[in-house]
């Protein structure tokens, strides 16, 4: 027998990979969800989503990426920054990619010659056209902001042919002020803060019930304890509560208690 079979359910329930089904509708979340299509809807160009470590901006990254495949009037795309030294050629000839350039040209001002070409055919179309930057506080050059502004000016008859969103650490904002014009072109900024404690208790019950789980798991102690040490941040409740899931199961304990809660936050040396 393993956990889920232990505590009836059909899924784990905390992973940490971004997954639609477990979204929960937060007001932080929420609310950054609203903020953002209101500047992609609007074509306003540029909006950034700035918060702490595991606060889930890739969570609402992919949430955003699926709603608007979903729909046809948009032609969204995501680029996943995984480290600070990319180029900024690099990331022109991403964005050519994402937005289906077939031939990609030899030197950077064709290629964004050639995205200026595939943003009008776009345009014409009747696509609303999204670049989705996750981790965006890896940009850390000048040029990269310069560039990224450049793409920006293609705006025909006064509206912008796409807009960009970054989700990125705090620190975003610094890398966007070395190129002041692009920063002075922030149309949105949501600051995605850790959830409450209502919140924190409907994640958990929510991420539970999407799991299969029809009865309560986690008394309020629990809750109160993994709150308290988790500040409220998605990514840690996660953690939190799979690992005292997996301590509940090798104990044989049907409810998850203060008990297990405190025996966690020993192991991670995260105990009072």
């Amino acid at each position: 027998m393993d956990i889920k079979e232990y505590y009836r359910l059909k899924l784990l329930p905390f992973s940490n990979s971004p997954d639609e089904q477990f979204y929960y509708r937060s007001p932080e979340h929420e609310k950054a969800f609203f903020k953002i299509m209101h500047a992609i809807d609007n074509k306003l160009g540029l909006a950034i989503v700035v918060g702490e470590i595991g606060t889930g901006k890739t969570t609402i990254s992919r949430k955003l990426l699926n709603y608007l495949s979903s729909n046809e009037n948009y032609e969204p795309a995501l680029l996943i920054i995984i480290h600070s030294e990319i180029s900024s050629e690099w990331l022109v000839k991403k964005i050519a990619l994402q937005l289906g350039l077939e031939k990609m040209p030899d030197n950077k001002v064709d290629i964004i010659n050639g995205i200026s070409r595939r943003l009008m055919e776009l345009n014409e179309e009747g696509k609303n056209v999204v670049i989705l930057i996750d981790e965006a506080n890896m940009l850390k050059s000048k040029e990269i902001m310069e560039e990224l502004r450049g793409i920006l000016n293609i705006e025909p008859e006064n509206t912008h042919l796409l807009t960009f969103v970054l989700f990125g650490l705090k620190e975003l904002e610094n890398s966007l002020k070395l190129d002041m014009p692009l920063y002075e072109r922030i149309a949105v900024k949501c600051t995605l803060n850790p959830m409450d404690f209502k919140s924190t208790m409907g994640y958990i019950k929510y991420r539970l019930k999407v799991a299969g789980k029809e009865t309560p798991l986690f008394d309020e102690k629990a809750v109160e304890l993994i709150y308290k040490y988790s500040k409220g941040k998605p990514r840690l409740i996660n953690i939190l509560c799979d690992n005292a899931m997996l301590e509940g199961f090798l104990t044989k304990k049907e409810i998850i208690d203060e008990k297990i809660v405190k025996q966690v936050l020993e192991d991670f040396g995260m105990g009072s």
